[in-house]
């Protein structure tokens, strides 16, 4: 069983290679943003607690986040994704110590090293289905018809925090937040760079290499 920790700014191209992973090797994908609705729905105390946080605008405390975490991990054999989590160096030092607990460690950390303006371009220049949802691009991956999805003809949109305005304040806490786990998985002597200025198929075949 492995943990692998994607890191990368928004648009460096982590989810398509989760979905990789998951295809080619079963990995299972944890998402803290799932976990927190499913708390929500079934009404765990947990759950009371974020929509609580939710309503009054405010982040899910590590503690809790964490204790959340664990719980999910009771019921999830086999090899994980952590995309999206942790966030800061303080997740990611409780992260460790949960993980130690459960006779677990993070095997790989992958750094979707990308240059910031061509992540800007890459991100600006998606464009999206409202009706099927599959994603285009308008220069790499355009659809057939300028402005329509191939498979059903809806009009195609730019999601809302695809903007670069919304990009710019993203990339700030990312860059806040986020790129200090970079030094931190540094030293643990687990985390390997990964170009993500490449092709799609470039990217995995150095993923690939990673876990061979």
């Amino acid at each position: 069983m492995k943990n692998i920790i994607l890191l990368g700014a928004p648009g460096s191209g982590k989810g398509t290679q989760s979905e990789h992973l998951i295809q080619e090797y079963g990995f299972h994908h944890l998402s803290t943003g799932d976990i927190i609705r499913k708390n929500i729905h079934d009404n765990t105390e947990y759950g009371q607690l974020c929509k609580k946080y939710s309503e009054e605008g405010k982040l899910v405390p590590d503690d809790i986040m964490i204790a959340m975490v664990e719980d999910h991990l009771k019921n999830l054999q086999g090899s994980i994704i952590w995309d999206g989590f942790p966030r800061t160096i303080n997740q990611a030092q409780k992260l460790d110590q949960l993980l130690a607990k459960l006779g677990r460690k993070i095997n790989h950390t992958l750094y979707f090293e990308i240059d910031e303006s061509k992540l800007i371009a890459r991100i600006t220049g998606r464009r999206i289905c409202p009706k099927c949802g599959k994603t285009y691009h308008l220069t790499a991956l355009p659809p057939k018809q300028e402005g329509l999805c191939d498979l059903d003809g809806s009009a195609l949109i730019q999601r809302a925090d695809d903007s670069v305005d919304k990009i710019t304040v993203r990339l700030a806490a990312y860059h806040k937040d986020t790129a200090p786990l970079v030094d931190y998985y540094l030293h643990q002597q687990n985390l390997t760079v990964i170009d993500a200025d490449m092709t799609g198929h470039a990217v995995w075949d150095q993923i690939v290499a990673v876990l061979k």
